[in-house]
């Protein structure tokens, strides 16, 4: 089940990416960053402030921290379905892989840490960006990235574990089907308090209702018992993906 060697997957991730792979890396940087200037600076300028809780903030500030959890989101969310779907349907190479001494839960643990440092650049370029325009209000924001990161895990976990489900392209759309309304309605570009009671207690399950709702804790620092909930959340999810996947892959290929 387990040889230790996940860094064998890092090191095979790497090299991929230097070869051809570091083009959808940097388009997933800027997609981000093109959001903020359009809705930020562009609607933003017609929208002004926004309330949300007790306080009234900027337009711009208020989605930074949304679509830095949306950066995190996106950067390992596709790395762990997509790139698994491929390794594990077309090329066949995790099944290469467990032939040899690798076992099922290091290649998951392997994807989903490679999946998570890509989710990481994404938080901490995107961070970067913000800070240098101004946009983050207290040293706080640091704590963000770490934030984001345990976003990014938990999403590349959890994507990598339905992914091993899928057969056909057809059931990938899937995935698309259910990040887009996800990524519209779940607080990033503006509260969901404008939504009905049921409506909004619908979008507080949805992990990226966590994600944004933990990373905008941090970026202003309110530090209070919902950063435990957001938190205890997602190591939940990374708990079931882990075990999902090392159980897929398992009985995909050694049985």
């Amino acid at each position: 089940m387990y040889a230790g060697r996940p860094y064998v997957l890092l090191e095979r991730g790497w090299i991929a990416f230097r070869s051809t792979n570091w083009i959808p890396v940097v388009t997933g940087f800027v997609e981000p960053v093109l959001f903020l200037l359009a809705f930020g600076y562009g609607m933003g300028s017609l929208v002004g402030d926004v309330t949300t809780g007790s306080k009234t903030i900027d337009y711009t500030l208020f989605i930074a921290p949304g679509l830095l959890a949306n950066s995190a989101m996106n950067g390992a969310i596709y790395d762990s379905t997509w790139n698994v779907f491929w390794k594990l349907n077309e090329s066949k190479l995790y099944k290469t892989m467990l032939s040899t001494p690798l076992g099922p839960l290091d290649i998951a643990l392997g994807e989903i840490t490679w999946a998570l440092i890509r989710g990481l650049v994404y938080s901490i370029g995107f961070l970067t960006v913000v800070t240098a325009l101004g946009l983050t209000p207290s040293v706080w924001a640091i704590l963000a990235i770490p934030a984001a990161s345990l976003v990014a895990f938990g999403f590349a976990s959890f994507g990598m574990a339905i992914t091993s489900y899928f057969k056909t392209y057809q059931q990938m759309g899937f995935i698309n089907f259910v990040l887009l309304p996800m990524t519209l309605f779940s607080g990033s570009l503006y509260p969901i308090s404008v939504y009905p009671d049921w409506l909004e207690k619908v979008i507080m399950a949805l992990p990226l209702w966590h994600g944004i709702e933990l990373v905008r804790a941090f970026w202003f620092g309110e530090i209070n018992s919902g950063v435990f909930v957001h938190v205890t959340y997602f190591v939940v999810m990374i708990g079931i993906g882990l075990f999902v996947t090392s159980r897929r892959l398992r009985a995909l290929f050694l049985r």
